[in-house]
């Protein structure tokens, strides 16, 4: 039996890293529904894959606690596509 199973999140893991997605989506003040439409969609299905996929979970959690960051964190895989939301408003 192969150990691919590792590489696949659980039902579980993905609520909570889509739930991390969505916090970091607010706290950095992207609007979700402008989101949706960079690049004709396919911009923020990426991100979703990114952020499924990731490996900073706890790391995400801890930085979201902290109480006015200026920019997204350096280990986030979406940092760039969270930039081009705000820049987009």
């Amino acid at each position: 039996m192969s150990n691919s199973r590792l590489l696949w999140p659980t039902q579980k893991e993905l609520r909570r890293r889509f739930d991390l997605m969505d916090r970091m989506m607010q706290k950095r003040g992207v609007d979700t529904i402008a989101a949706r439409g960079v690049d004709g969609g396919l911009a923020f299905l990426q991100a979703c894959a990114k952020c499924r996929y990731c490996l900073h979970e706890e790391a995400c959690r801890r930085w979201l606690t902290i109480r006015a960051p200026r920019r997204s964190p350096d280990f986030c895989p979406n940092a760039a596509f969270f930039q081009t939301c705000l820049s987009a408003d």
